[in-house]
């Protein structure tokens, strides 16, 4: 069962999100570049997953600002700002402090996030990342080159 859709307020903008589950760990999913909480629930086997983190965790999905049921911004917003949101997120699930799982684009920001408030993050586990990107002469960020 889908779970409701909830919003964060950070600064100016509201960040949605959605709490499930139950269990003594609380866990943060931090998207990739694009995220839809609402759409998670109609790919079988992402909603199959999610229940499955929901069996034994407190799970919290969002969608970051300007992507999915967020507010949409004027300008990209850069980590600091995304930090943000994050921390209000966490305080609107009232999670003092979590496991972050941190997605492709989402694994970079929950590093920085734990490094920055290390008491805050229970454990940092991350999928699909990467550790640079490096811009073509025009400065468009297109290649992508593991070290």
């Amino acid at each position: 069962m889908q779970p409701a859709t909830q919003y964060a307020k950070s600064g100016d903008v509201h960040i949605a999100y959605q709490l499930f589950g139950s269990g003594p760990v609380n866990l943060i999913m931090v998207p990739g570049f694009v995220s839809n909480v609402e759409n998670y629930w109609d790919e079988p086997d992402l909603a199959r997953f999610l229940t499955r983190l929901g069996s034994y965790a407190r799970v919290v999905t969002f969608d970051k600002r300007g992507t999915g049921m967020s507010d949409r911004g004027g300008e990209l917003p850069g980590l600091d700002q995304r930090m943000d949101d994050l921390r209000a997120v966490m305080d609107a699930a009232g999670m003092e402090q979590a496991a972050l799982f941190g997605i492709s684009e989402g694994a970079p920001l929950s590093v920085l996030f734990a490094a920055t408030y290390p008491d805050r993050c229970r454990a940092l586990i991350l999928y699909g990342s990467f550790s640079l990107l490096v811009s073509d002469q025009r400065g468009t960020r297109s290649v992508l080159r593991l070290r």
